[in-house]
């Protein structure tokens, strides 16, 4: 019996990186065409970051990306990737909990409000947005995996994860705080686990996650804008 110093990290996981992207195949194989409401959902996203707006418009953005969260914990993480990961089951209830962190903090309080700016650290959150949206999709072919494969915003975990830290980052109001710590959990836990398999985007997630926190800090503050 080899001792346990002997082991590797790829030895602790229980699927190969092959079984892991099969399953983004035939998870986007079940659910099509509910891809054509993710990217409905994702322009509106994008309108609301570009024009900004407080009030309505930013309490529906909110329940957009918690309706996301919410899906990706019962649709993907307890339905399909609890088949080949025993922590799924665990981590889902915690994508639930950032789904209603999201609905009660932007949707119900009104504590999230989006400020039009046109300064770099405005347009460098537009553009995280627009990589979590269009980009994320595109890294399964660049990797050599099929186009079935690709990842797709309010679908799977990470690009909802990256476009929700791009959206908070662009929000104004200290709540914003109070969302993020969940989606950079992820992204370290996600980082980690595409690193063990050897997967060659393995340092997206937790590169988009350190470009979330230094847009956020550096962005100049402005008032609040409540709609109570």
């Amino acid at each position: 019996m080899s001792e346990w110093w002997s082991y590797r990290p790829a030895d602790f996981l229980l699927f190969s990186a092959r079984t892991y992207h099969r399953l983004f195949e035939l998870y986007n194989a079940e659910i099509w065409p509910a891809h054509f409401f993710a990217v409905a959902l994702g322009l509106a996203l994008v309108l609301v970051a570009l024009k900004g707006r407080a009030g309505p418009a930013a309490r529906v953005c909110c329940a957009m990306l918690a309706l996301g969260w919410l899906w990706v914990a019962w649709a993907y993480l307890l339905e399909r990737y609890a088949t080949i990961n025993w922590a799924a089951p665990y981590v889902a209830p915690f994508f639930a909990l950032q789904g209603l962190l999201l609905i009660w903090i932007g949707t119900v309080r009104g504590r999230l409000a989006f400020a039009p700016g046109h300064d770099v650290f405005d347009r460098a959150g537009l553009a995280l947005l627009a990589f979590a949206l269009a980009g994320y999709p595109l890294l399964a072919p660049l990797m050599g995996r099929p186009w079935l494969a690709a990842e797709v915003f309010g679908i799977a975990p990470d690009p909802t994860v990256v476009a929700t830290l791009a959206v908070l980052a662009l929000a104004h109001g200290r709540a914003r705080w109070l969302t993020t710590p969940i989606p950079l959990l992820w992204c370290g836990i996600t980082g980690a686990t595409l690193w063990t398999m050897g997967a060659g985007d393995f340092f997206v997630a937790p590169v988009a996650a350190l470009a979330a926190i230094a847009i956020a800090s550096a962005r100049k503050p402005a008032p609040m804008m409540r709609c109570d």
